[in-house]
């Protein structure tokens, strides 16, 4: 597992408008982070491919389709910055560039309140 990456999760369990149910989510952690295997617990955003959500605000990223793996345009909620447990990280479809990493933290840092 590498920062960067997207992994099929299980969102289980959420509530109200937390994103749920088994769903691609981008790593954020740092790598050092994420190859100590008894740090069991790792920083992700959820992924949507619902388009409603793509124009919904600046803590939006979008992802296209392709990207990462994804199969459909999708995008990256920031504002839903979440922990999982690793267990609940399935399988690894692939890598987004450091492009959008870049755009990622940008948008978790403007949900956040976070300025550099």
């Amino acid at each position: 597992m590498k920062r960067g990456e997207i992994w099929q999760a299980v969102l289980e369990p959420r509530s109200g408008s937390e994103q749920r149910g088994r769903r691609p989510v981008l790593v954020l952690m740092r790598d050092n982070f994420l190859r100590n295997e008894r740090w069991q617990s790792i920083m992700v955003v959820p992924i949507s491919s619902s388009q409603t959500q793509a124009g919904r605000g600046p803590t939006n990223v979008a992802l296209p389709a392709g990207m990462g793996g994804l199969a459909l345009n999708s995008v990256a909620l920031c504002h839903q910055l979440t922990t999982l447990d690793r267990n609940k990280l399935e399988q690894c479809l692939g890598e987004v560039p450091e492009a959008q990493i870049k755009q990622v933290e940008a948008g978790v840092l403007l949900a956040l309140g976070i300025e550099f």
